[in-house]
């Protein structure tokens, strides 16, 4: 399999789906990109049940297939981290955009740090999910980490519209 042959997918937020704002943003962008949508958030459930649920729908979609690209954002970056940290071989770049890390939902201790390539993009003015946090956590996880402060909230709006998508995937 060449390099430019890679299979991308897109793990949206909590509240959000796969037919949000980033998840259109790309589909168009980067045609064949999966944004599938998974089991809806409701404040009634969980978080721990629902993260297993929707790592459950993310598993037969990913385990088809390998060399992924997996963009991931918010609670999707949360399962995007945990699938790689425990699926390395199948990853070949991780995106995460405002990733959910600073929760008890992920142990750093129990995993190996990774060395695929990670980059990710985080808004300064996030009050959702706290940057210096998340970085410190992915500083722990992964070795070949570009952890970019974007002058954005949490939802990453801006930044999104402006990156080079193509050029990310490539790289």
């Amino acid at each position: 399999m060449s390099d430019k042959m890679h299979n991308i997918i897109f793990i949206h937020g909590l509240i959000s789906s796969g037919d949000g704002f980033k998840g259109q943003l790309l589909r168009k962008t980067l045609p064949g990109c999966l944004t599938p949508n998974f089991t809806p958030y409701s404040p009634e459930k969980p978080l721990k049940i629902l993260f297993k649920e929707r790592m459950a729908q993310l598993i037969p979609i990913i385990e088809e297939k390998i060399k992924w690209i997996i963009i991931g954002s918010s609670f999707g970056g949360l399962m995007a981290t945990i699938f790689t940290l425990e699926n390395p071989k199948k990853i070949s770049k991780l995106i995460l955009l405002a990733p959910y890390l600073s929760t008890p939902l992920l142990n750093p201790k129990i995993y190996s740090p990774v060395n695929i390539p990670v980059e990710i993009f985080h808004g300064k003015n996030d009050k959702v999910v706290p940057v210096k946090q998340a970085q410190k956590v992915a500083e722990k996880l992964f070795t070949n980490l570009i952890y970019k402060r974007v002058n954005d909230d949490h939802t990453l709006k801006k930044t999104v519209k402006a990156l080079n998508w193509e050029n990310i995937i490539k790289n």
